[in-house]
């Protein structure tokens, strides 16, 4: 193998790692937000639509203080924090939270399933994990461009 196909081949490597570190802390974020959105729509007795609603905010909440906090106690001025954080995370999820809800939404009987029925669960479990399937290619996008998560590593965040 040439050091140029070597190198190139190291590169994708690089970017696939970054992207899936970038796609895993999306995931962990949205799935913490809808869960705690889910959980607290029940024990309010929320509409489903209210507790949809919930968990999509929770989940931009959750997704957005992994990256902010760290930046943060890399002294970087909150400003410039929150302007790292949106550029870092937006994009990646919207496209997960829009796939999974999607896809939640599509399930007969998911949105009426309670937090103690299987059908919620798993259909919210499936939901992330299609999410994380469409989610990685467009944050691997981002990410060789130098945009999506490539802005918090590049601005101080190591996570």
């Amino acid at each position: 193998m040439s050091n140029v196909a070597h190198e190139h081949g190291g590169e994708a490597a690089s970017l696939n790692a970054v992207a899936l570190r970038a796609t895993r802390h999306c995931l962990t974020g949205c799935a913490i937000g809808e869960i705690a959105g889910t959980v607290a729509g029940a024990a309010l007795a929320l509409s489903p639509q209210v507790t949809l609603a919930l968990g999509l905010v929770l989940a931009f909440v959750f997704g957005y203080s992994l990256t902010l906090v760290p930046l943060l106690r890399a002294a970087i001025p909150l400003g410039r924090a929150l302007g790292i954080t949106l550029a870092a995370d937006t994009v990646s999820i919207v496209v997960m939270e829009t796939v999974d809800n999607l896809f939640v939404l599509l399930v007969p009987g998911a949105m009426d399933a309670g937090v103690t029925d299987a059908l919620f669960w798993g259909s919210l479990l499936i939901g992330l994990a299609i999410a994380f399937v469409v989610a990685f290619p467009v944050n691997r996008w981002l990410i060789a461009r130098g945009r999506g998560h490539a802005v918090a590593h590049a601005g101080g965040a190591h996570h």
